[in-house]
């Protein structure tokens, strides 16, 4: 074949596979945003973003779709190219969906302690898993791999804030506020996210400035992660040895290159046992299990909501439901596996239930 016949072959592979991308976006609906009212709070009501309900059941469904667009419209992948993340998890369950999608090999590169239902969605969409033992390795094993095979490290750590289109295109900010329209305070007073890769609250961040809102972000971080200690000090960019979140999802040992703390208003470090036992709380007001880092947020919206309150304040505060809570059956959802691991999070649990009970 000569290079201009592959050259037209690629291309024509390219337009095919933007084309399947698009064309499955266009099949699914949005996610729902669920009210929860706060009769012991009047004036002001809490809504959840329910992300679980993408294909592949987390927030991450937006961002792998976001990536693989932008891989491809930069000409870095091709009919023949490996796709290679780092992922705790549920970013590497959605990209191997679209992956199998365009007839792709992929290979996620995870902590050896990600959950096993994780592990096991991975597989399920066609994924192959190279674990390591050490967290903080996953991303030169994932260039390295990338340079073995000759394939493609998405990368969602440098790419997240920049694949995403955070002027509009049916991001999340946008799902979010276009939802709100019509409730009664439906600009909200603030928005409350986690960070993984910090793609999420870059998004949401540029979208609330774009559109002059005067909504106010929150970024909901576990107690050992830097982003939120970055954030108070720029001088701060990575964690000492030992010091890691049981979270899975957000909170990192490093700053990542797409975590932009110039467009967040406030972060709020949340303890993992009390992230746990919001969880469990909110699980149980749902009649369906919900995962840790939505725990986390909530415990940063129940603080925004104790403020409020004191303040004589009324208004809306949106958050994230990001995942469900069946790929932590065996972790967060399990007594044994927190007991083993000395978690107490039943008080949490309590405190949430006062929150959010419907009396």
């Amino acid at each position: 074949m000569s290079a201009k016949a592959n050259d037209d072959a690629v291309r024509a592979w390219r337009t095919e596979a933007i084309r399947r991308i698009e064309a499955d976006y266009n099949r699914s609906a949005d996610t729902h945003l669920i009210r929860l009212d706060l009769p012991r709070h009047p004036g002001i009501t809490l809504y959840l973003k329910d992300e679980s309900s993408h294909p592949t059941g987390s927030l991450k469904h937006r961002l792998a779709r976001s990536l693989f667009l932008y891989a491809l419209c930069n000409g870095w992948v091709g009919p023949d190219t490996c796709i290679i993340e780092a992922s705790s998890g549920s970013t590497a369950v959605s990209e191997a969906y679209f992956a199998r999608m365009l007839g792709l090999r992929f290979i996620a590169v995870v902590p050896a302690t990600t959950a096993a239902p994780k592990i096991d969605a991975i597989r399920f969409h066609g994924g192959e898993i190279h674990a390591v033992d050490d967290p903080r390795t996953v991303y030169d094993v994932a260039h390295r791999l990338a340079a073995e095979t000759g394939g493609h490290y998405l990368d969602q750590f440098t790419y997240a804030e920049r694949a995403t289109d955070w002027r509009g295109n049916n991001n999340i900010a946008e799902s979010i506020f276009a939802q709100m329209a019509a409730e009664e305070y439906p600009v909200p007073a603030w928005i409350v996210c986690g960070a993984g890769t910090g793609g999420t609250s870059a998004t949401i961040g540029r979208y609330i400035g774009y559109q002059r809102h005067a909504t106010r972000l929150c970024v909901a971080d576990p107690v050992h992660s830097v982003f939120h200690r970055h954030f108070d000090d720029r001088s701060v960019t990575s964690l000492p040895d030992g010091c890691a979140s049981r979270i899975e999802g957000i909170g990192r040992p490093r700053v990542e290159p797409s975590f932009i703390p110039s467009v967040i208003d406030r972060m709020i470090a949340v303890e993992d046992a009390d992230s746990i036992g919001a969880m469990r709380a909110l699980s149980a007001r749902l009649g369906r299990r919900v995962g840790g880092s939505t725990g986390t947020n909530l415990i940063a919206c129940a603080k925004l909501v104790a403020e409020m309150e004191a303040a004589n304040e009324q208004g809306s505060i949106v958050t994230i439901l990001c995942d469900g809570g069946e790929r932590y059956e065996c972790t967060y959802h399990c007594d044994d596996w927190l007991s083993e691991r000395g978690i107490e999070w039943r008080a949490a649990e309590a405190k949430m239930q006062a929150l959010i009970a419907i009396d």
